[in-house]
């Protein structure tokens, strides 16, 4: 079988990887630490630290007393050894973070579009002022992602159908690079919060789980061994046109310029499905369920807050809201048996444990098994997160791999 023979190159290649990595997610460390958990010897690790001192990839940032003799010195990743960019775009505007290789977030910006339809001004108007922000050079930045809602086509990485974003579509990506000079990715946004949540949150370390995204859109993200399924053109996930009983049939070719298949989000002032699951449980949907229960705050994120927080008041409310919301996560269960599902999104995150459990039991009715539901634990926006995530992994790839020279 042919590969890479194992020279000293090699060798020296995979070391300083590993220990830039260490450094990342444990440091800062001493040479003994590194070694202890590297198992290399401590001339291999001296050798290696000076390596990377001379690579400019990592720095003495203190001491460390210890026994007898002198203090141990305490090596750091230089965090301004590259930087890196996560876009979130949606109906609204464009929100962008810089951050450098530590994931230490530099600057965060956010900007309206004001009527554009331009993508590419979009994303060019939200990158260049989070880089003036973080006094960040555009051209320092190695790897930007992307997250927009929609179809992103796998083989090609280019956005084939966003409904809430009609202007994206197949060429977007490559006027993006060409427009910013720069390394772009671009990702489905619920995939990116299902990153997020595998990272940092609810279902870190896990390798299969579902996450189910409620808010201004319904969306699935599913992880198998560890990895993202995208299906064969992008469109898994796409949980909004699921049939569901209680809702009318969904027309797949619906699109905002199109009346058919079609309505006015009343909440969100923006089109929506008209029909399938996304109807059922869509912020519209929610509220008219909410006031047939009493509750009158002015939305439905509200409501779902409201009643999770007094479940005397709200109970019968939440109830009927999981038994919607179960017949998506029913279907996913039945079909796939992640084991884990994880409630994301506005609504999601607004229903809590409350409303995770009723969805986990109503789930275990129809489903011959019965997964874990629980609420996302990722702090601040996850498809930002996400994003961000997915551009570092991106960058440490390209410059802890690069070889010494």
């Amino acid at each position: 079988m042919a590969g890479r023979p194992g020279t000293p190159r090699l060798l020296r290649e995979l070391n300083d990887r590993a220990a830039l990595e260490l450094l990342v997610t444990r440091g800062p460390l001493t040479r003994a630490q590194i070694g202890a958990h590297t198992g290399l010897s401590k001339v291999t690790a001296s050798q290696l630290l000076a390596r990377l001192e001379e690579r400019g990839l990592v720095q003495v940032v203190g001491e460390r007393a210890g026994g007898r003799g002198p203090n141990a010195a305490l090596y750091a990743v230089v965090p301004s050894s590259a930087y890196v960019a996560g876009i979130e775009v949606g109906p609204d505007g464009a929100t962008a973070a810089v951050a450098d290789i530590t994931g230490e977030v530099a600057a965060k910006v956010t900007v309206d579009p004001n009527g554009a339809d331009d993508p590419v001004k979009t994303v060019h108007d939200a990158v260049v002022r989070a880089c003036r922000s973080a006094k960040i050079a555009l051209r320092r930045l190695t790897a930007l992602v992307i997250g927009t809602p929609g179809v992103v086509d796998p083989r090609t990485g280019d956005v084939k159908f966003a409904f809430d974003l009609p202007a994206w579509h197949e060429g977007v990506l490559a006027a993006l690079q060409t427009d910013l000079r720069r390394p772009v990715a671009i990702e489905n946004d619920v995939n990116l919060a299902a990153l997020a949540e595998r990272a940092y949150g609810a279902a870190r370390g896990a390798d299969d789980f579902a996450l189910i995204w409620l808010g201004r859109g319904i969306g699935l993200s599913v992880m198998l061994g560890g990895r993202l399924h995208r299906g064969r053109s992008g469109g898994a996930g796409e949980l909004g046109y699921l049939p569901v009983p209680g809702a009318p049939l969904p027309m797949g070719s619906a699109r905002r310029d199109n009346a058919e298949g079609v309505t006015t989000s009343t909440s969100w002032g923006i089109p929506a499905l008209a029909g399938g699951y996304g109807s059922l449980v869509s912020a519209d949907a929610v509220l008219d369920l909410a006031r047939s229960h009493g509750l009158d705050e002015p939305t439905a994120v509200d409501c779902v807050r409201v009643a999770a927080a007094d479940e005397e008041r709200g109970g019968a409310f939440l109830d009927e809201l999981a038994e919607r919301i179960s017949y998506g996560v029913t279907s996913v269960n039945i079909v796939l048996d992640p084991g884990l599902v994880v409630l994301s999104g506005q609504l999601g995150r607004a229903g809590g444990r409350p409303l995770a459990s009723r969805i986990e039991r109503a789930v275990g009715r129809y489903s011959p098994t019965q997964p874990t539901v629980t609420v996302t634990e990722v702090d601040g926006d996850p498809v930002l997160r996400g994003a961000l995530h997915a551009a570092l992994e991106r960058a440490r790839e390209e410059v802890f791999s690069a070889p010494a020279g």
